[in-house]
Formats: C-alpha cells, sequence, structure tokens
C-alpha cells in the first residue's frame, strides 16, 4: 500500500510506500481520480511504480516533478513501457529526464525552434532498437500531449532509453557517439570520400568504434596482434587507424591498447575497400 502525498493529475500521484520515507512516482489510468492526499492506494496490475531519480537528491527530483506538466511524465512512462517490452530490464530513474526533455522538446516546437539531430544518423545505426521503441511511441505520445515526435527527436529519446539499459548518463553517451562520428569523418577526410552508410561494411565499422570506446572504460583486452601484419599488407588502413586511435584516446582522455590500431585497420580497410 502507498499513502499519497500529491495527486499530479488523474494518472500519475506521488506517494510513499507504508512504513518508508522515499517518495515514488505512480502512474496508471485514473490512479488520482477522486484521491486526495493522504488516501491509501494499492500498486495493482496495470499501475507503474517509479523512482523519481536514483542519482539525485530527493529535494532536487521533487523540484523537477513540480516543475514538468504531469502529462509529460505519463509521455515519458508510456515509452518506457514500450521499452520494456523490448528489453529485458530499463531502469525507471529515467523517468524524470525523459519527462523533462520532452516537456522542453514540446515547447521547442511550439515555438518552431526546430533542433535538428547531427548524430542522427550515427544514433540510428549504434542504437537501432532504441530509436525504433522511440518512433514506435510517437502516437501515443502525440494522443497524450499533442506532441509529435520528430525523426531527430527520437534520437535524443533513444538516448534517454540506452541509458536506462546502460545505467550511463544521457551526456555521457551523446559524448561518445560525438567521439565516434569525429572518428568516422577523419576516416572520410583520410579516405577522400564519403562512406557509405547503408553498408554492412560501414554498420560493422560504427560496431567497432562503439566497443573500442567501451573497451577503453572497462579495459578490456583485445587479445588480437593485428598491427605487423596490417602495416604491411594495408599500410594505409593502418595509417587512418593510428590517426583515429589517437584522435580518440585524446578525447577519452584514455590510452588505447597497442592492439587496437590493428584491429580497426581491418575494419578500414574493409571500407575504403568497397
Amino acid at each position: 500500500m502507498y499513502c499519497i502525498t500529491k495527486i499530479l493529475n488523474n494518472n500519475a500521484l506521488l506517494a510513499t510506500e507504508q512504513g518508508k520515507k522515499d517518495e515514488r512516482i505512480l502512474l496508471g489510468k485514473g490512479i488520482g481520480f477522486g484521491k486526495k492526499t493522504g488516501d491509501l492506494v494499492e500498486s495493482k496490475n496495470g499501475v507503474q511504480v517509479y523512482t523519481p531519480a536514483g542519482t539525485e537528491k530527493r529535494s532536487s527530483a521533487m523540484q523537477v516533478v513540480n516543475n514538468i506538466d504531469p502529462v509529460y511524465i505519463e509521455a515519458a512512462g508510456r515509452i518506457i513501457q514500450e521499452a520494456e517490452k523490448v528489453f529485458d530490464s530499463v531502469r525507471r530513474d529515467i523517468l524524470l529526464p525523459l519527462a523533462d526533455h520532452i516537456a522542453f522538446a514540446a515547447r521547442r516546437q511550439q515555438n518552431d525552434a526546430f533542433f535538428a539531430n547531427p548524430l542522427i544518423q550515427d544514433i540510428k545505426i549504434l542504437f537501432g532498437k532504441e530509436y525504433a521503441v522511440a518512433l514506435e511511441s510517437r502516437k501515443m505520445v502525440e494522443d497524450l500531449t499533442g506532441y509529435r515526435i520528430s525523426d531527430d527527436e527520437a534520437g535524443f529519446i533513444a538516448l534517454h532509453i540506452h541509458s536506462g539499459l546502460s545505467g550511463e548518463q544521457v551526456s555521457e553517451t551523446l559524448r561518445m557517439t560525438q567521439i565516434i562520428d569525429e572518428s568516422i569523418q577523419i576516416i572520410e577526410e583520410c579516405a577522400g570520400y564519403k562512406l557509405q552508410e547503408n553498408s554492412h561494411s560501414y554498420i560493422r565499422l560504427m560496431s567497432h568504434l562503439y566497443y573500442m570506446v567501451i573497451r577503453s572504460k572497462t579495459g578490456e583486452a583485445v587479445n588480437v596482434e593485428l598491427n605487423d601484419f596490417m602495416k604491411q599488407k594495408y599500410p594505409k588502413a593502418t595509417q587512418i587507424a593510428q590517426i583515429v586511435c589517437e584522435k580518440m584516446e585524446s578525447r577519452l582522455h584514455k590510452s588505447l591498447a597497442s592492439d587496437e590500431t590493428g584491429f580497426l585497420a581491418v575494419h578500414i580497410q574493409r571500407i575504403i575497400a568497397l
């Protein structure tokens, strides 16, 4: 049982579980209808329970709740539910950051302040399933809020969903995506032409760059020594890989394993040989 501390609207409220102090957000059709502060409610089937923010102080989390129209909190909850149909587990503490983002995006749309997502193509490839969930959620979000999620905004929402899967902050995922995008730009500049984004080699290259960044954080070894072979057989691809690795190290403020160069060169050779 939960004790209501604040009614947000007919479908959303704040409450504390009996015997505990931490507040939760409860979302469910009609859960707040006819209720008042102090009433008890049950967490029945169809009621979604969310921790306001696992990494923020309680006061700041409640301040966020008070500054967001509850309809956007509902919309964020619907997106998370859609994500939970696709993925095994989604961290529910992304609810408020996601709701805040949707509210901000809706205000931009109302003011005709379109914001292009320069990383949309990278996001589609790196976080394709998350992006698909964002697109699938468009109709229900529009029905609730009157706001239509654009393709570009769907990319940003995909980053929030990925945050709920990986535990990374959205800002960190965005920075990682930017680093990968910069790496692709370096390869294109060195190759002298734009790469074919729809090719399997391009997708494999993007995936490889993504896991290079992940390995730089975890310290996982590559265990594939290809440097000497690639340098002798494919010097151009190796030279490009060296430039990319140096730039990546600069952006990550971390050293990459020496074997990363030869391994990356394999993927670069595949795509520049097309």
